[in-house]
């Protein structure tokens, strides 16, 4: 049986981001996108996650890809991608929840749209504030003699601004791979390279749906750098160590609930936040993030404010590339990589003939984050191969936040409570 490989990238990358005392714009208070990218984000985060390991997933990242998929997809294969993307596959050609991450990426652009506003409206006082940098670009990789449908080409298009760009796999893999990782970097601003391993393309590949979004953001309020000094962290819970720890004393988002404390730390413009959950427990990590749930994610996105005495690690985060075909496999989703065989059905991206079909055959995840006292840099890249198968009130008095043990962290949109980045943290100095 012939096959032919369709692969899906996804590619982010954060921004640096300032605090501002700013009021969030009035976007909606949540969209249909947001829970499934955070309950999916939770599902891969417990299947993938080592308790002695640094880890960090772009949940936007991976969904954002995997829904351009799920789009071509039909039968068994579409109702098993819908539980695992916890998307709705009762539901027509264009889901309500597909069409909530055309307007999850609007609800993004404008907040890099206001930020520049921003920033030119300070430079009036002569006040130098650098805007956001906030980069999300989709874009499909297409063996340029495949017959793809069309009016799919057409949706991904204009819905998930996607282009079609015809690609040689068939005779020369090795310059596709080149171009799609060299398209990658550059959005990215060279954070995520050579996302695709060596070999994973061939003449079979068929198709790469990628998304790539690209984060710098500062903080509202920058950590005072002289105030940065080394304090201990109980790295993975045993032994401490001192590490770089940033400290400041001010109005953050603040919770403390059922063993954990939750602190939100806001980027410039205050529509983009860095959310701290720290165990009460030292050895407490694995149990918080094994009872961690969507809806808690969304209702800490608006946290009440509380002054602070903050004490938080400076960290680098820069894994390898992740497979997650066998993570997404477990999670249920399994004749999307055509197991059995025959039963991969994505007859709505292209024409279906006995000896020549879709179906996944890897996805690749590549991320990468750095939190110091200026904000926050982060990038993210996924790679779906398919195969074509054959108000604020301060106390007189604050409270002392002391993130000296491993901690699970999230980058927010708070408008929506979407995570754009998940992870956790058991060495700042890296593993």
């Amino acid at each position: 049986m012939f096959k032919r490989a369709l692969i899906l990238l996804l590619f982010m990358s954060p921004i640096m981001h300032s605090f501002s005392q700013l009021t969030p714009n009035a976007f909606p208070a949540t969209t249909i996108a947001a829970p499934a990218i955070n309950a999916f984000g939770l599902d891969l985060l417990r299947i993938t996650s080592h308790a002695d390991q640094n880890v960090l997933l772009s949940p936007y990242s991976i969904e954002m890809a995997l829904a351009m998929t799920y789009v071509g997809a039909d039968g068994q294969t579409r109702e098993e991608m819908a539980r695992v993307l916890h998307l709705n596959a009762s539901l027509g050609d264009m889901p309500d929840e597909v069409a909530g991450f055309s307007a999850l990426q609007e609800q993004l652009d404008s907040i890099v749209q206001e930020s520049v506003r921003e920033s030119k409206q300070m430079e009036k006082y002569g006040v130098t504030n650098k805007p956001m940098v906030l980069d999300s670009a989709n874009r499909l990789f297409g063996e340029q003699h495949y017959a793809f449908h069309p009016e799919i080409l057409e949706l991904l298009k204009t819905r998930f601004k996607a282009p079609f760009e015809p690609i040689d796999f068939r005779n020369n893999s090795a310059a596709a791979t080149k171009r799609i990782n060299d398209w990658v970097a550059q959005k990215t601003k060279d954070r995520i390279q050579n996302l695709v391993p060596e070999g994973a393309l061939n003449r079979r590949t068929a198709l790469v749906l990628v998304n790539a979004l690209y984060l710098k953001a500062p903080w509202a309020e920058t950590f005072p750098e002289q105030a940065t000094k080394p304090l201990p962290f109980s790295v993975q819970g045993k032994t401490a160590q001192n590490v770089p720890t940033m400290n400041i004393q001010m109005s953050f988002g603040y919770k403390k609930t059922n063993g954990v404390t939750v602190v939100s730390i806001p980027y410039q413009g205050n529509q983009l936040q860095l959310l701290i959950l720290l165990p009460d427990e030292m050895n407490g990590l694995a149990k918080v993030e094994a009872g961690l749930k969507p809806e808690q994610l969304a209702a800490w996105a608006n946290l009440p404010g509380q002054l602070l005495k903050l004490s938080l690690p400076k960290f680098k985060i820069q894994p390898p590339t992740l497979p997650l075909g066998d993570a997404l496999q477990k999670l249920g989703m399994k004749s999307a990589f055509n197991i059995p065989e025959g039963s991969a059905n994505f007859d709505r991206m292209a024409p279906r003939k006995p000896d020549d079909y879709l179906y996944i055959s890897d996805v690749f995840h590549k991320t990468f984050i750095s939190v110091d006292e200026k904000g926050t840099e982060a990038a993210a890249a996924t790679a779906v191969a398919m195969a074509v198968a054959a108000g604020i009130a301060r106390p007189q008095e604050p409270v002392e936040v002391k993130v000296d043990h491993p901690f699970l962290f999230a980058i927010q949109h708070r408008a929506t409570g979407a995570c754009l980045f998940l992870g956790h943290v058991v060495d700042p100095a890296g593993l």
